[in-house]
């Protein structure tokens, strides 16, 4: 009995140990990384203002009225079902919502935190009708959390632009109020994907980073986490905590050991702002293209006007990118990069005994790299007509007079091996 009393304490300590190192499965980050297109979606308050979320707190608008817009907040004409519908329109699988960005509102009923949506005139729970409405439809739901509070006096930092500071701040309580959130989010929504930020500021450390992943992990082991959790945002190494690297702003280099995401706004403010710059059709596919060509997925950010409605020139710029995925969307979605680097004149995806080359501008003859080792079986415009080819010096494939697309048209090559293995080449058109 003695001997089994043992047993079961070992056992006990062991399985703990374990829980405590938790990883997400790498079977969850390959369907994640699958999706290839998402959705972020940056909402608040602040809309009222039409200034940066967050980020204008301080500045362009002062801290008493920042704080104060939740009064005045009331997004009427939101609808959680169409925002998922222009999502989806778009050929998007996964939707990001800002539930708490670093001005620490949050867009759900909390009772962790006060200030959160139930004290707006508004009321409803945005993340609550968000994740139903992405159950209903087929899109994954995922959540954005910060791991910095402006708002919180719990926080040692109250302004991002450093004028105010608040000593007497308790980043032990501070993680603790985060945990309790999250786990709201966690046990109410079940999103698949948790996208933090704010790890670039001094209180944040990689261990509180490690202490929320292994947090996260006990409540759902399956969600997958990106590396603004930790402060090592470069690389995946021993120092990161979190599942994908995330670049800003920015396409990011062909990787194919790492997974990663880009973060890109399809205007140039994250929250909403009035006659803000959208981005071209052609820009729009080939950010998307040469993203996926690096073996990355796009977060494509909108920001929703203070009613609640995605601006109609937004949700028509999404359709069109909708009507070139359908077209062309098998040279997206579960494919990986390569085997070319992206540039100027084509990116390239594969799968399978496929590699996809996207043509971003009309050329006479498309000029390949050799694939040592490699015999092209077949060329063809992507639902079209064959191509001509030849394969004495490298590929050349003789392009149309017209391209059918002219943001972007897809070539699709059939080789006689397996596309997926290839290596990278760099070498550029």
């Amino acid at each position: 009995m003695r001997r089994l009393i043992i047993f079961l304490c070992l056992f006990t300590i062991s399985s703990a140990f374990a829980q405590s190192d938790a990883k997400t499965p790498a079977a969850a980050i390959d369907a994640f990384m699958d999706k290839r297109f998402g959705m972020f979606v940056h909402f608040g308050p602040v809309t009222l203002r039409g200034t940066e979320i967050g980020w204008s707190r301080n500045k362009e608008v002062s801290q008493a009225d920042y704080d104060s817009l939740y009064r005045e907040f009331n997004p009427v004409l939101f609808d959680a079902d169409k925002w998922v519908k222009t999502a989806k329109d778009a050929g998007m699988k996964y939707l990001v919502i800002t539930a708490k960005h670093h001005d620490g509102f949050l867009l759900w009923p909390s009772a962790v935190s006060a200030y959160n949506i139930s004290r707006t005139p508004f009321k409803k729970d945005m993340v609550g009708l968000l994740a139903k409405a992405c159950k209903k439809q087929g899109i994954s739901f995922c959540i954005y959390m910060t791991v910095l509070d402006w708002h919180d006096p719990d926080y040692p930092i109250h302004s991002p632009h450093d004028s105010l500071r608040n000593v007497k701040g308790s980043m032990p309580r501070f993680v603790n109020t985060m945990k309790s959130e999250l786990t709201e989010l966690i046990t109410r929504y079940k999103p698949d994907m948790l996208w933090f930020d704010g790890y670039w500021e001094k209180p944040w450390t990689n261990e509180f980073g490690r202490e929320i992943y292994q947090h996260i992990k006990k409540l759902d082991a399956r969600i997958v986490i990106n590396n603004r959790l930790g402060k090592e945002s470069e690389k995946l190494n021993e120092n990161s905590v979190g599942d994908f690297l995330t670049p800003e702003q920015r396409i990011g280099n062909i990787n194919m050991l790492e997974p990663w995401e880009s973060c890109i706004t399809i205007c140039n403010q994250w929250a909403w702002k009035p006659n803000d710059q959208m981005k071209s059709l052609k820009e729009c596919i080939q950010t998307l293209v040469k993203t996926a060509g690096g073996n990355g997925n796009l977060l494509f950010n909108v920001g929703p006007m203070m009613d609640g409605r995605i601006e109609q020139r937004q949700v028509d710029r999404l359709n069109e990118m909708g009507s070139w995925l359908k077209r062309y969307g098998q040279a997206i979605y579960g494919t990986k990069g390569g085997p070319y680097a992206p540039n100027d004149v084509y990116a390239a995806t594969r799968k399978g005994n496929y590699i996809f080359i996207h043509v971003f501008k009309q050329i006479d003859v498309l000029k390949l790299p050799a694939l040592n080792g490699t015999t092209v079986k077949s060329v063809k415009v992507l639902g079209g007509s064959a191509l001509r080819f030849t394969q004495a010096d490298g590929l050349q494939v003789t392009m149309p007079g017209k391209l059918p697309n002219d943001n972007c048209t897809v070539i699709a090559i059939q080789i006689n091996g397996n596309a997926e293995k290839l290596p990278v080449i760099k070498q550029l058109q």
